[in-house]
């Protein structure tokens, strides 16, 4: 019987060990998941922080457009006017669609109103419109 009751204590014994190495285990483990929900947190807040950056400095540099387009300071002004150019291109290309439409020369003779959308497509991208972003940051593009 000894034997028996020594076989007992030590399986008694190492369960025990086990219990302990895996509650050790089991807390390792809790922590480095706590710290990973940490920094995945933080990166999550960095990104929003550095969006909210981006936003702010494309309504900065739209608002300094509209008021200094035309005498820009000497380190703007070549931004400033390539900028103009690009928008009158764009109004140029929006009354050339403008003109296709109402001439008849649409992309196809189907009859229907489909090649209407394409000229309307352009505008989905309006850089004026980018320009004035949501108060809450929605509206994405930088103006430019």
């Amino acid at each position: 019987m000894a034997n028996y009751d020594d076989l007992k204590k030590k399986a008694k014994d190492a369960l025990g060990t086990i219990a302990d190495v895996s509650v050790e285990a089991y807390k390792l483990a809790e922590e480095k998941a706590r710290i990973l929900a940490k920094r995945a947190k933080l990166n999550t807040e960095i990104t929003r922080e550095k969006g909210l950056v981006r936003r702010l400095k494309s309504e900065i540099g739209n608002k300094y457009y509209e008021l200094h387009k035309d005498d820009a300071e000497e380190a703007f002004a070549t931004d400033c006017a390539s900028i103009t150019d690009a928008l009158a291109r764009i109004d140029a290309k929006k009354r050339e669609i403008e003109e296709l439409k109402t001439t008849g020369g649409a992309a196809c003779d189907c009859g229907d109103d489909c090649c209407d959308d394409v000229a309307d497509d352009a505008d989905a991208g309006d850089v004026k419109a980018d320009a004035s972003a949501d108060a809450d940051g929605t509206q994405g593009g930088s103006g430019f």
